[in-house]
């Protein structure tokens, strides 16, 4: 079983932050040098569709002889899991419950290990410290899983971080196996037509990465990239897409399939005398849910850690890129900061529902809308 104290700070900022009562899959992320004791560290506030399954699970490592790995739809309600090959108790049948299926299988070599690792509805930390935050995005293409009608895609957001945890000791390790195998097995997102991309913060005890990625035109493969975060660097992930010009010369920072920019020359929306290709531009489709879904909780996070700036908390069109992927805070931060960013309801500023006088608290003053 994986001990929580050998896992350290990063990971435990990870596992409180997804007890919080959240409204929108939210991540902050830290660079070591941005923390107040080196550590890297990530959240996840996981808000799900009010019925996601929220059991965390320990996956222990194993040995297996079996030259394939199953791959299963991914269902975030309960139970997101149902069956007894993964050999974890806590997912074998209750009741009438009728074990999964297999929709595909990917090979694995005939005699392989994986590590032990942490799971909710994503696969959140190995032994190794490999941490993932999630929060799904809207995109320009959707696909659908094979075992569906018309069924094209094998692998989910949900899967792909399961894998990365299994075989990952690096986040680089882990962004580069899951897309790969998404571009050669395909991917598909949670929603039909809004959240159809998605974005993970990948991190290990010396990197954080940002992780973008979406079906690709023909729902058969995939378009992903990621960005390295400077170690002082403090940023949030906020259920759009964020990484903005992509720099393929540097593969020390920008790691890419090659269909980011082939398919955006094929439909002529970015032609290499252009100069880079921002990512967000070409393939988000904005804020899924209304304008301030996403960036009110961008400029809040970069309100609360770094005020200097005075970022507005206005714009037309969150596309556009009124916020950075990243900032230097003001002042190094602590897990107790990431508690309080999580659990922030823009007190003391025009957004606080619970202020005076906002009618939209109701009759008690809550600073919660529900």
């Amino acid at each position: 079983m994986i001990s929580l104290k050998a896992l350290g700070a990063h990971t435990l900022a990870f596992l409180y932050a997804t007890t919080q009562v959240v409204n929108g899959c939210t991540v902050f992320f830290v660079g070591k040098d941005a923390s107040t004791d080196g550590s890297v560290m990530i959240t996840h506030s996981n808000d799900g569709e009010f019925d996601t399954d929220p059991r965390l699970v320990n996956v222990p490592a194993r040995r297996t002889t079996s030259a394939t790995r199953p791959i299963y739809f991914s269902p975030e309600s309960y139970p997101r899991h149902v069956g007894t090959t993964r050999q974890i108790p806590e997912y074998y049948p209750i009741g009438d419950q009728v074990e999964f299926e297999p929709i595909g299988f990917i090979p694995v070599g005939s005699s392989s290990s994986t590590y032990a690792y942490l799971e909710q509805t994503y696969g959140a930390v190995n032994e190794h410290q490999v941490g993932i935050g999630e929060s799904t995005c809207s995109a320009i293409f959707g696909a659908i899983p094979l075992g569906a009608p018309n069924g094209t895609a094998l692998l989910s957001i949900d899967e792909l971080t399961r894998i990365a945890m299994e075989r990952s000791t690096t986040a680089r390790q882990a962004i580069t196996l899951m897309g790969g195998l998404a571009v050669k097995y395909g991917f598909y997102g949670a929603g039909a037509s809004e959240g159809t991309g998605e974005a993970l913060v990948v991190s290990d005890p010396n990197e954080v990465w940002m992780f973008h990625i979406l079906p690709d035109d023909t729902g058969t493969s995939a378009i992903w990239a990621a960005q390295l975060i400077p170690s002082t660097g403090f940023g949030v992930l906020a259920n759009m897409f964020v990484l903005r010009e992509l720099d393929p010369t540097n593969t020390s920072e920008f790691l890419m399939s090659e269909s980011v920019h082939r398919v955006a020359q094929e439909y002529g929306w970015w032609h290499p005398s252009d100069g880079l290709l921002d990512f967000t531009q070409i393939y988000s489709d904005g804020e899924y849910s209304h304008q301030y879904y996403s960036g009110r909780r961008m400029w809040g996070a970069y309100h609360l850690a770094a005020p200097s700036l005075s970022l507005s908390p206005v714009y037309d069109d969150l596309i556009s890129s009124p916020y950075p992927l990243f900032v230097t805070p003001d002042e190094l931060i602590g897990l107790t900061d990431l508690f309080k960013f999580h659990r922030y309801t823009y007190q003391n500023t025009p957004y606080d529902l619970g202020a005076v006088g906002n009618l939209a608290a109701g009759p008690f003053g809550s600073p919660n809308r529900w």
